[in-house]
Order: structure tokens, then sequence, then C-alpha cells
């Protein structure tokens, strides 16, 4: 008896470390992949691509906007430089506005991350995944935690963003065909379009000076339609930065420590600072005239692109959150209500609803 009770919990041990075990995509054999991880893209999208003069397989380049619910993906066209190919409204975003700072905080993050192959998941329990890559090097100099935040279907999030299914089919599948003989693919997650008007309303929250950060690699983006290349040091972002004219020594950042000696590329930097004039003279302007400020806090949790409201009415009234959502501590999961009147999260130990869990991302 002792001994059959000593095998069952070994082979549940052995289980359950399996479903641990992170599940890669490009790294297997495609004959073993799933349909949905190997479907060709639309016609109507190939037809884009070729109308945009944007290869199969060219790098693709993913920005997400919160308050818009919005997630575009710009690939390269022949040209060298990054376009717009398409706008995906955004199902489901959890937390508030502002990083992702802790385990369990609810937050969607914030900053500028790097997918590799590995963080593609073809089996998830949302249809198809593509993990962020939190926390990446900032957020580990800043102590900013939390694993496994996504960008999935199934249009449930706590952390995540989410898409619905037919959406991440697209999206997988333009990041699978990028990564063919490529090592990444940025992603670049913000709380809103980056605008003077945007920050002029949202210059009382605590996370402004981040944003403002944030927002000199999205002007180096927005100038150039080139990738920006991304450091930390400092424990802050630098955007390409390069070693100055006739330096000896390479440049080596230290996220923690004190950043090196270096120049941003002056092409770059030229068309930037342009932009960046421009805007700070309109975001004055627009304190001078003393535009309302936007809450804080908006005690909610999380956002739904507009589209959504009508196809999910269910998931419209979303659950009240304290202020501010990205400095509580851990929260239980909110049950969110089909159609067919069964909580989505089974609690099947809810965490299966939950973005921030090791087991079927």
């Amino acid at each position: 008896m002792i001994r059959a009770t000593v095998v069952r919990a070994l082979l549940l041990a052995t289980a359950f470390a399996a479903a641990l075990t992170p599940v890669t995509c490009l790294g297997v054999d495609s004959n073993q992949l799933p349909t949905r991880a190997t479907k060709e893209l639309p016609p109507a999208l190939l037809a884009l691509l070729r109308q945009k003069k944007m290869p199969k397989h060219s790098p693709i380049l993913v920005r997400i906007f919160k308050e818009e619910a919005e997630l575009e993906v710009w690939k390269q066209d022949t040209s060298g430089h990054f376009e717009l190919l398409k706008i995906f409204p955004i199902c489901r975003w959890s937390g508030d506005l502002g990083p992702k700072l802790h385990q369990g905080d609810r937050q969607a993050p914030e900053g500028f991350y790097t997918v590799t192959p590995e963080l593609m998941n073809p089996n998830s329990n949302y249809y198809l995944a593509i993990n962020t890559g939190f926390p990446n090097s900032f957020d580990k100099a800043n102590n900013r935690n939390g694993s496994l935040l996504m960008i999935h279907g199934d249009c449930s999030s706590m952390g995540c963003y989410a898409m619905t299914d037919e959406q991440i089919s697209e999206i997988y599948s333009l990041a699978r065909d990028s990564l063919l003989g490529r090592p990444s693919f940025q992603v670049q997650a913000y709380p809103f379009r980056l605008t003077p008007a945007n920050l002029a309303r949202h210059r009382t929250h605590p996370q402004l000076a981040f944003w403002k950060m944030l927002k000199i690699g999205n002007d180096h983006f927005e100038t150039t339609h080139l990738e920006p290349k991304v450091d930390v040091c400092d424990r802050r972002y630098v955007f390409d930065a390069q070693a100055a004219p006739n330096s000896p020594n390479p440049l080596v950042f230290n996220p923690t420590g004190k950043c090196p000696a270096f120049v941003v590329n002056p092409k770059i930097a030229r068309q930037a600072l342009e932009k960046q004039r421009a805007d700070e003279a309109e975001y004055a302007q627009l304190l001078e005239d003393d535009v309302p400020a936007a809450p804080i806090y908006s005690g909610l949790d999380g956002g739904m692109n507009e589209v959504f409201l009508a196809r999910f009415p269910v998931r419209v009234p979303l659950a009240q959150v304290l202020p501010y959502a990205s400095y509580l501590p851990q929260l239980p999961p909110i049950p969110w209500i089909n159609d067919d009147g069964s909580l989505t999260s089974k609690w099947f130990g809810t965490c299966f609803e939950y973005c921030e869990v090791t087991i079927g991302w």
C-alpha cells in the first residue's frame, strides 16, 4: 500500500514537471506541430504583403498601445525600412496604465522586449501564444518580476495581451515566418500612443518619467522606421548607442552599472531631436492651456477595444481594482462569465485563466 502510494506520487511529480517544461515552436520538427501553428497566412494578408512590397520572411516589429487597445504589426519592405502592415484591435488587456512591477499585480508589461523562437508556443491553452520576454534586463535591474506575460488568443487576460483566436493565428504566422533564419523580433509595449496630447493628459501620473524614457525609443523608430537598438545601463534604457569616433574599446553595457561613454547614431539622433523639440513645444502649450488631466488610476482592471464590446458584452463590466494596481500584492483571479453562463476560469486551480503561470501558456 505504501509502495503504491509512493509510485503514484512519483508519477504525479513527473507529470507536473513535464507540464512545467516550456514548449518551443521553431525548435521542433514541424511535422509534430499542431495545424494551427503551421497554417499559411490568409490570402488577403498575402496579397497585402505583395502590395506593400514586403517579402514573406522579412523581419517584423510589434507595437502595442494599451489605452487605444491596439496591436500593430510592422514589417520590413524591400527598401529595408519598417512600414505598418496591419492594426489588430486588442480583445483584452489587464491591469491599469503603467508597467508591470510584481508577480500577481495583473499589469501587462510596458517596455522594449525581444522575442526569440523559444518564446513561441504552438501548444498553448490559449490557442497560440507568444511570450513577450518579460522580465527583460531593464525590468530585472529595477527589481521587477513576473513570468509568462503573453500575447495569446482566447480573449481572456490577467496580465497578458489577449487577442481573438483568428487574430493570434495571423500574428503568430507573421512572427513564425519572420523568425526563419533570424534570431528574434522586437516588441514595443506602450501605455498609449506617446503623443504630446496624451502625455499632457497623463502628466500627473507617477510613471510619467518612465513613459518619457520610452518615448525616446519610440521617436527613434517613428522618425527612421528602423528598429531601435536597445541597451540598458544605470537601470535605464539607452537607444541606438554606439562608440565615440576613434574609441579604442567596444561598448559594454551593464544594466545596473554606470553607462559607458557613448554617442547616439548621428543620423538617427538628428531626426529624433527634431521630433522631440516639436513635441516638447506642443506639450508646453498644452500645459499652458491647462488641458484637463486624466485620473491617475482608472479604477478598472484592463480594457477592451470598442469593436469587441458588442461581441463580448458579458466582459464589458470590468472588475474594479484598488489604486495603485502595480503596487498591490497578489490578487485573486477574476472569473469572467461566458455566454453560456459558465465561469471561464472553471475554478480548476484558477491559474489556468492567469497568464503568470508555467502551465498552459
